[in-house]
Parts: C-alpha cells; structure tokens; sequence
C-alpha cells in the first residue's frame, strides 16, 4: 500500500498538485502507523489493571486491594523502559513530566509530579513483544461509585479506540448499569468484547457466564464474552504451559483482537488506501483526457472544452456559493446543540426528579451513600447515552451535508473523533455530606423534657385549684404525653430538615455536573464543526482545481503546433496507461480483490 501511494503521490506531483500530494502523504502516515488502540474498560475493582499486566506479561499497573487506577495509562511499545506524566497546560499544548520507571505504579491525581496541574494521562513505554507488533494499551480508571466522576471521561476515550474490552469479575452477573454501559460502548465502537474476570476465584464462573450471555441477549447487544484469568494466564506465561495459557481464556481473547480489531483495521485502512488512489486517479485522469481529446480531434476538444467551462461554472459556483452546504452544516451544529442542551438536561432532571421522589419516602440520612452511588450511576448513564447520540448525530450530519457534493461523485466522510486524551471531561465536586439523623439518649431526653415541661406545669396549676399539689399524677401524665408529642414533633422537623438538605445537596450536584457536561458537550460540537467545515472546503477546492487544469490544459492543446501533437499525445497517453494501472492496483488492496466506488474527492 505504501509503495502504490509513493507512485501516485509521484504522478501528482509530476501534475503540480500539491493539494493531492498532502492527501497521499496523511494517508501514507496512516499506512505506516502500526497502532492498534485497545482499551480497557470496567467498573472498580474488576481486575483491570491485572489483566493488563498479565496481558502484556510486565508490571506497569498498580494492583492490589487498596489499589486502583486514578488517572488513564497509556501503554505502548518503547525500546527501553519510560514512562510520562501528561499535563493539562491551559492555552498551550499539554505538558510532559519524566517519570522515574519505579513509580508509574504510584501516580495519582495529586502526584507531586504534577505541580498542581491536572493530570491527562500516564504514558508508559515497554518493551514487550506484544507492543511491538503496534498494539497500544490504556488502562482507565473504573466506573460507577459514590463520587465516581471517571465514567463520561472514559467514554470520550471510546470513539478513537479499535477495540474496547470491558471487564466485569465472575463474582456477580452484569448488572443493569454494567450492561448499560456497554451498550453505550457499543454505539461509539464497532469492536467491544466483555470479559468475564477472575474465574480463578469463583468456581461457578460458568454459570456467571451464562446469565452474563442471557442479560446481553435481552439488550439485544452481540458482543462477545470471553471468560478469563489473569492470574492464570501469568503463571502460564512463566512456567511457558501451553494448556495452562488455554485454561485461562487468553487464546480466545488473542483470536479475538487478531480477526476483529487487527483485521478490521487492516481493512479500513485498505479502503482509504483504495479509495485516495482512485479519487487522485481520477482528479488527474479529467485534466489530461480533456487536453489528450481536444489534441487528437479539435471538434471534440471544443465540445469537450464547453463541458469543461460549464463544469468549472457549476464548481465555482459550489466553491463561491458555500452557503449552501455552510448553512446545512451551520444549521445542523445549531440544531445538534440545542438538541443535545435539551436531551441532557431531559436526562438530568428525570434522574433528579426520581431521586427527589425516594427521598419524600424515605429518610435520607439512613442511606445516604446508597443514594450518592444510584445518583453518581444514574447521571453517568445519562452522560453516557447522551454523548453516544451526539457521535450518532454528529455523523448524520456529516453524511447530510456530503449530499450537497452528490454532483461530483460521491465524497469520503471524515472521522469523527470528537475527542482525544488531551481532552476529558473535568471531574466534578461529589455529593455533599448529610446529616444521618441519629441523636444521642441524652439529646433525646431533654428534647421530651423541653416539651413535658409546659404540660406539667399547666396542668399542675390547674389541678392545684382542687387542692392537689403542682407535681401530681395528672400533671405528670400531662408532662409524658406532651413530651413524646414534642419528640415526635422535633423528629418529624429533622427528617423534613434532612430530606430539604438531600434535594439541596441533590439538585446542586447535578447542576455541577450539567455545567460541566455543557461545556464539553459545546467544545466538542464546535470541534466537530471546524473537522466538517474544513473537510468538505477542502474537498470544494479540489474539485474546482480539477476542472481548472482540465480546462486550461484543453485550451493550451487547442494551439499546440502540429508537430508537437504526436510527442503530446503520446506522453498523455502513457500518463494515462499509469494512473489506469493505479485504479486497477487500487482495487487489488481491498480485501477479495473487490472493487470501489469511482469517487470524486
């Protein structure tokens, strides 16, 4: 592929075309690079960072039961040993830190390494086998859990990855968020695994497996499950046990990443291959046919030249009028973000609502970190599902606005990566603390007290004027009723108090998260706009150099000498023999020897 991209890049530079050169040069890059980004995905305490050190067969992820990836590791293949710190650096690229190669497995958020700053991600170099075949790892922190606000920052890792593997251990079956997630995982990857973890610990892992398969199937989600051990696979690795490796379900899982991520990479970037030599093909192919029919017969080469002038017309009035698919695009975005504002916060207050609802039934501070985790869950969730419809959206509107360019041929769409790991979603405050509403005896007794006092003294007075004393049995029967009506009445003010702080405390988080989430959600939208807008200008431009060079070569033929004509047309000729060759090599890199669509751009 590379070698038929230098040939083509060859033949237009040889035409000027320095606009198509830039093209073959960004897909040859493409060609060249190796990276297969795979990453590792899953709620706290599945095994994630253990899987990825038995994966690649080295220690570069902190494992451990008080252990747990705090900020997003980036594994990939480095001759010697090193590891980065990537630092946020607002208004300049992202700083990077050397990390000594002892510590990757200690950094933290508030890492002295970092200086205060936020930290993006770790990267770490190794020099593993695996790596080496241009395989790139990222461990990511886990999902879900009171306070937890990793899951929209994971997500936005999710839409740039080739394949995304989601653990969940053997303990338990997928839960109802788990298989949410991966269904929004599903919308933003084509290829997603799920793997059941740590089969080693649970000797009815199978029957885990099955419910696992059974909860997919009702969601109607085909992924793939495949039951692992890290600790399995480690010791085959190790003592180099064939049957061992097999036992622990890593061969599924390799046969996996090779026919499903590899595979399907090699593939895509055949049809980009195939589809940038034949749209090169046939930029070049209008310019010299046109100047090659006006050389060989000048009626034609007239006839063909008034084409060419109405062509150059209608591409300088689609390159002049980019109103027309400028106003799609801006139109769209306009409406996007509107509908994305509107559905987010649909979502949110649905979740606020219903939480606002469970604590008017119940007593909030009984259970108050229950509540933070179902909240932290639900909000993620409805991040999630929104950030999926927003790539979906996003998407549409590029294939939307690709349809004003339907008369040149049809045009390839850029990919949307709306995101990158310079990028992440700002964590936001948790959940405020709550009062749990339980008081000491000695509090309790002297709130009856406070209110058993008026009693026995009103009653007391009363029942002096028939000759009794102030502390009788009346009076202190008076005392106890009204003291327990006074408790009664003090508990039911502090449970209306705590279920007031709840919603306060409830309403305020998700506000924070809703200003952060917008804010994202516009950086990113506009991101996408600046990508379609100058795909598609480009795209314009090229089209109307074209028919330029098409026209003015059909010109220029029109007054070539006569003896020069041969010699001409000759050379045009032979130009044209190499770019068919180039279409008919083009079709041989697509996988089967199938063919492409002829397309313009």
């Amino acid at each position: 592929m590379a070698t038929l991209l230098d040939e083509t890049t060859a033949v237009a530079e040889s035409a000027g075309r320095g606009d198509l050169v830039r093209r073959l040069a960004a897909t040859k890059e493409r060609v060249l690079d190796p990276r297969r980004r795979i990453v590792v995905v899953g709620p706290l305490k599945q095994g994630k960072s253990q899987f990825v050190n038995s994966f690649l067969n080295v220690t570069v992820c902190s494992v451990g039961d008080d252990e747990t990836t705090a900020v997003p590791t980036l594994v990939q293949y480095a001759a010697a040993p090193s590891a980065e710190l990537v630092l946020a650096e607002p208004g300049s690229e992202p700083k990077r830190v050397d990390v000594p190669f002892e510590q990757v497995t200690t950094i933290t958020p508030t890492s002295p390494l970092a200086q205060g700053r936020d930290v993006l991600r770790l990267e770490i170099g190794v020099a593993s086998p695996l790596l080496s075949e241009g395989l790139v790892v990222i461990d990511t922190p886990g999902v879900g859990g009171h306070g937890n606000p990793h899951a929209a920052s994971v997500l936005s890792l999710i839409p740039a990855a080739d394949a995304v593997l989601v653990l969940s251990d053997a303990s338990t079956e997928l839960t109802d968020p788990e298989v949410n997630f991966i269904r929004q995982v599903t919308g933003l990857c084509p290829a997603v695994a799920c793997l059941v973890s740590k089969t080693d610990l649970y000797p009815h892992w199978r029957s885990v497996v099955e419910a696992d398969r059974e909860h997919l199937d009702r969601a109607k989600l085909a992924v793939p499950l495949f039951p692992i051990s890290s600790l399995l696979r480690s010791h085959a690795v190790r003592l180099q046990d064939k049957d061992l490796n097999a036992e622990s379900g890593f061969v599924e899982l390799f046969s996996f990443l090779r026919e499903q991520v590899v595979a399907r990479a090699d593939q895509n970037v055949g049809d980009a291959v195939a589809l940038d030599v034949r749209s090169t093909a046939e930029h070049l192919t209008l310019a010299l046919g046109s100047e090659l029919a006006a050389l060989r017969d000048p009626v034609k080469g007239a006839a063909a030249v008034r084409e060419l002038q109405r062509a150059k017309v209608a591409a300088e009035e689609l390159h002049r009028r980019t109103s027309l698919w400028q106003q799609t695009l801006g139109d769209g975005i306009t409406d996007l973000a509107a509908d994305i504002d509107h559905d987010l916060r649909d979502r949110l207050r649905r979740v606020t609502r219903e939480a606002e609802e469970w604590v008017d039934a119940n007593d909030p501070g009984e259970r108050w970190d229950e509540v933070g985790e179902w909240l932290t869950e639900q909000i993620g969730s409805a991040i999630g599902d929104n950030f999926v419809w927003a790539h979906e959206r996003a998407a549409w509107l590029g294939r939307k606005v690709a349809e004003h360019f339907a008369e040149t041929g049809s045009v390839a769409l850029p990919h949307i990566d709306e995101h990158s790991l310079d990028d992440m979603l700002e964590p936001v405050e948790s959940l405020g603390d709550l009062d749990s509403g339980r008081i000491g005896i000695g509090q309790k007794v002297l709130v009856g007290m406070r209110g058993s006092y008026g009693g026995v003294l009103m009653f007391g007075m009363m029942t002096t004027l028939a000759g009794l004393t102030l502390i009788n049995p009346i009076s202190i029967g008076a005392g106890v009723v009204l003291g327990t009506k006074a408790f009664r009445d003090d508990k039911e003010q502090r449970l209306l108090r705590r279920r007031n702080d709840a919603k306060i405390a409830i309403r305020r988080f998700v506000e924070d998260v809703s200003f952060a989430a917008n804010k994202e959600s516009k950086d990113r939208l506009r991101q996408i706009q600046r990508l379609l807008r100058d795909h598609f200008t480009e795209i314009a431009e090229q089209t109307l150099r074209s028919v330029n060079e098409s026209l003015r070569a059909a010109q220029e033929a029109a007054t070539i000498e006569s003896s020069r004509r041969a010699q001409r047309g000759a050379e045009l000729e032979q130009q044209l023999r190499v770019l068919a060759q180039l279409r008919v090599r083009s079709d041989h890199v697509l996988p089967g020897g199938r063919s492409s669509t002829p397309v313009v751009g």
